[in-house]
């Protein structure tokens, strides 16, 4: 049994058990697409070695379905990221707009904006047609963000009243670790040629890191989770006073429109 092959299955038992404790601690309520991501990607890796049995590399079929699974991973890995920043303001969000899920993934999108062209230095080297390169920048570029928003996390948990016995920290470090390792991995790619096995030495290692995460998570979930505390007064207070300042403005702006009546 080869590397790749136990990477794979450990892989496989990781994403099972950190999908079932989820359910057991009842996570799905609060991260529910975490969780979904997680199924998604027992499901991928359960029917790899089937697709590549079944169908060939060179496949346009292949290709197609290649294509699918990219932009969907995509999609859920943002929508990851937008949901674990909706779940840190949960101490607060009862006094929040409805539309500020919204107003935070329009952030986030700017957020990676700006990242864009900075993950454009670390597209591996080689024969890569231009979809490829465009998938690989915009997985780049989510990986940048997962990084910054662990960081963020981490850094300001004090004034967010989470701690490292918190679920959504927890979650954030292991997103964040692997994404430092794939970057890493990514630029030393990008001074590679591919195809050589120390290319593919490299590969197995940001397999391993994604093993590390899953059993980090397994770990953390396996733990009794420490309560959420309100937010400390000073944030509580700034993002009520924004909350404030946009309601305000929106009720300005209508107070000015134009009004019907009989003159």
């Amino acid at each position: 049994m080869g590397l790749d092959t136990i990477l794979q299955l450990m892989g496989l038992l990781g994403d099972l058990g950190v999908l079932v404790l989820a359910f057991r601690g009842k996570l799905f309520r609060i991260t529910p697409v975490f969780c979904a991501y997680i199924g998604w990607c027992l499901l991928n890796d359960s029917l790899y070695p089937l697709l590549s049995r079944t169908i060939s590399y060179t496949s346009p079929a292949y290709f197609r379905i290649y294509c699918i699974e990219m932009v969907l991973d995509s999609v859920f890995q943002f929508a990851v990221l937008v949901e674990l920043g909706w779940a840190v303001l949960r101490p607060i969000r009862s006094s929040l707009p409805r539309y500020s899920v919204l107003v935070l993934a329009l952030l986030f999108v700017v957020g990676g904006a700006v990242i864009w062209p900075i993950s454009a230095h670390m597209i591996p080297g080689g024969d890569i047609s231009k979809a490829g390169v465009l998938y690989v920048h915009a997985q780049q570029t989510i990986a940048v963000l997962r990084v910054v928003i662990f960081m963020a996390l981490a850094g300001f948990s004090q004034l967010l009243s989470i701690g490292w016995r918190n679920r959504e920290l927890q979650i954030a470090t292991g997103l964040g670790f692997y994404s430092m390792c794939s970057l890493a991995i990514s630029v030393i790619h990008t001074h590679q040629s591919t195809g050589g096995r120390p290319y593919h030495l490299f590969d197995q290692i940001g397999v391993a890191s994604y093993v590390c995460s899953l059993a980090y998570w397994i770990f953390s979930f396996s733990q009794q989770e420490q309560e959420r505390h309100e937010f400390t007064p000073q944030m509580r207070s700034f993002l009520l006073a924004v909350t404030g300042a946009a309601r305000g403005t929106r009720m300005a702006l209508a107070d000015s429109g134009p009004k019907s009546g009989k003159t």
